[in-house]
């Protein structure tokens, strides 16, 4: 099973993009981003796409077309961006359901389901307290 970088994608393109515009550039390219990322445009077009459905970004069309930030990166939280790339829950119950008549089958959703709530709600709130704005900061103390 492979972890999913879907939302550490979503972080490096916007902590990119608040630091380009911070340098003085109005827009970002997809194609800029993806270099930073070492990902095909394609993935961060899309991601970018997810991201503007949530109003994190909007494109600009035409000369000079590219993605600025909707907000800042002091009011953008990590779970913002969650919410916005990962739409579904966390974890997820079998396809089919188990045997009823079986004991293990007929309890295992019941005692996952509580388990995996209590989960996901923990990750929400340390979501919450993270802000752009902090994952660019500690990017910018990363030693080199």
């Amino acid at each position: 099973m492979s972890a999913n970088s879907r939302l550490t994608i979503a972080a490096h393109a916007l902590a990119w993009i608040g630091l380009y515009q911070r340098q003085g550039h109005e827009v970002a390219t997809s194609e800029q981003i993806a270099t930073s990322a070492n990902t095909n445009p394609v993935v961060i077009r899309r991601l970018l796409g997810e991201l503007r459905r949530a109003g994190l970004v909007e494109s600009r069309r035409g000369v000079g077309a590219g993605w600025v930030l909707a907000r800042g990166l002091e009011s953008i939280t990590l779970l913002d961006v969650y919410e916005a790339v990962e739409p579904g829950p966390l974890f997820a119950m079998h396809r089919a359901t188990p045997d009823q008549g079986c004991t293990v089958g007929y309890g295992i959703q019941p005692a996952m389901q509580g388990i995996y709530e209590g989960i996901e709600g923990t990750l929400k709130r340390e979501l919450a307290r993270v802000t752009l704005e902090d994952v660019v900061r500690d990017v910018l103390a990363a030693p080199r």
